[in-house]
């Protein structure tokens, strides 16, 4: 079961880093953004000209080494899961 638990880790971090690679930025809800800037000392919301000046929305820009790193890491721990898978 370990085994399989590092491939379905693998997978779904390579996944996640192509998601990345392919957006650039997340506009959140008014609630999650209102929960991300309590949880990250407080300060304006901002606003995004694309959603007609909606306030409330904050925009996440994930920087572009993020999806390259999980990505990366992703691919290891899937080619570590289906050496084990293998080998078991």
């Amino acid at each position: 079961m370990k085994h399989q638990a590092i491939l379905v880790v693998g997978i779904l971090l390579f996944l996640t880093g192509v998601q990345f690679r392919m957006v650039e930025s997340f506009t959140l809800t008014e609630r999650s953004s209102h929960f991300v800037s309590a949880q990250m000392g407080g300060g304006q919301v901002q606003q995004q000209s694309l959603w007609g000046n909606v306030p409330g929305r904050k925009v996440v820009e994930p920087p572009r080494w993020l999806g390259l790193a999980l990505m990366s890491v992703g691919s290891v721990l899937t080619l570590k899961g289906i050496a084990l898978n293998r080998g078991a």
